[in-house]
């Protein structure tokens, strides 16, 4: 897709993408695109990001809180991971993400569960790391 020819719902889902997974994530999806993975990164920038993540009705938080527990459900660490990220940069708490991998055990079964407690565990204080130089940064 062209510059000239992103629609609105790219642009705004890009702003959104970069707000909950950081610059530096999506600038890393984009780099150096090629014919296979661009138009799965362009759909999923307009249509996930731009038109649903900007939606009303639920707050970013709750947004990252939904999208990690049906990550969990789906026994999907790497999408987990990313989204983890997007959780802490939304308010989500140490405590509120050891209370989602236990309360995923109920739902999506133990092997899920934990899988999301061994992924959340080791890429946190990484994900931590990142949000505080962030901050040192001023971003």
């Amino acid at each position: 897709m062209a510059e000239d020819e992103k629609s609105k719902a790219f642009e705004d889902g890009l702003e959104m993408r970069r707000k909950v997974l950081g610059p530096d994530y999506v600038a890393r999806q984009f780099h150096d695109p090629d014919d296979f993975t661009a138009p799965f990164q362009q759909w999923a920038t307009e249509c996930a990001w731009g038109k649903v993540w900007n939606r009303p009705g639920l707050s970013l938080r709750e947004r990252s809180l939904i999208t990690l527990a049906q990550c969990i459900a789906l026994n999907r660490p790497n999408e987990v991971k990313v989204h983890l990220r997007g959780a802490v940069r939304n308010g989500v708490t140490r405590a509120e993400l050891q209370e989602l991998c236990l309360h995923s055990f109920l739902y999506c079964g133990g092997p899920a569960s934990l899988d999301a407690f061994h992924t959340i565990k080791a890429a946190l204080p990484e994900i931590e790391a990142l949000e505080r130089a962030a901050d040192d940064k001023g971003t």
